[in-house]
């Protein structure tokens, strides 16, 4: 199969290693993956602060990127889930439609496309898990607390399969992390308190990783932790997957 690999612009801009390491481990599991290079933001961050008027040409040039692949993927929930509900083009309409359709979350690949029941990963370390809103609400990467159905969790499923992982399940497993897109811009006081609560269930659990699927969570949990001076550090699941064997 052929991939377009998407990269969002927090990844592109500040955390390059989550990039290759999504395309190393698609790689590894047989994909043909290919990087448009002319890609740009997808349009979410006006999209979010209402003003979607102004995505048009970021979704033309998504399309224009996109329109020939098979799947798309990326590590990033929120920017996927975007493109699921959001991309038009006039011009092309069927092309952006069919796009929608295409377009996967990583770990939401990797489970419900690829399907795969094995991993050629370690991380020997104990590490908790970060729900995004985005990938759990809008993607349904993992359950809800609030709503009676089984548990079950994407992410905590491919990070079962990895070698000497120690995995803790936090006892609040799906609330927010205060990041919010532009909502960690205009309600500053209350978005770096969430955070903080978070950490700290983290903390509590003796965590020496957090991980997720969002960079832009992750971002933003990384930068109450380096204030904090705390040991426990970030990292995107996509490394975590990428990991080598022998470490």
């Amino acid at each position: 199969m052929k991939v377009g690999l998407f990269i969002p612009c927090y990844i592109d801009q500040f955390y390059p290693n989550v990039g290759i390491a999504t395309l190393e481990l698609l790689e590894k599991l047989g994909c043909d993956v290919a990087f448009p290079l002319n890609q740009t933001c997808c349009g979410q961050p006006m999209a979010n602060s209402g003003y979607s008027n102004l995505t048009k040409g970021c979704d033309a040039n998504f399309v224009s990127n996109f329109s020939e692949f098979d799947y798309i993927v990326a590590p990033s929930g929120s920017c996927v889930l975007h493109i699921k509900e959001h991309l038009k083009d006039t011009d092309h309409p069927e092309k952006a439609i069919q796009i929608r359709k295409r377009i996967f979350e990583l770990c939401e690949f990797l489970t419900d496309i690829l399907k795969i029941d094995s991993l050629p990963a370690s991380f020997p370390h104990r590490v908790g898990l970060h729900a995004s809103c985005h990938g759990q609400r809008g993607l349904h990467l993992s359950s809800m607390s609030e709503q009676n159905e089984p548990s079950f969790s994407k992410p905590g499923h491919l990070l079962s399969m990895v070698k000497g992982l120690d995995l803790v399940q936090a006892e609040r497993p799906d609330e927010c992390c205060g990041f919010g897109g532009t909502f960690c811009v205009f309600e500053e006081a209350v978005s770096v308190k969430m955070g903080k609560d978070r950490i700290e269930e983290h903390a509590q659990n003796l965590v020496e990783y957090i991980t997720g699927g969002d960079t832009s969570c992750l971002m933003h949990l990384e930068g109450i932790l380096k204030r904090q001076q705390s040991p426990i550090r970030i990292i995107h699941i996509a490394e975590i997957l990428n990991s080598s064997i022998s470490n």
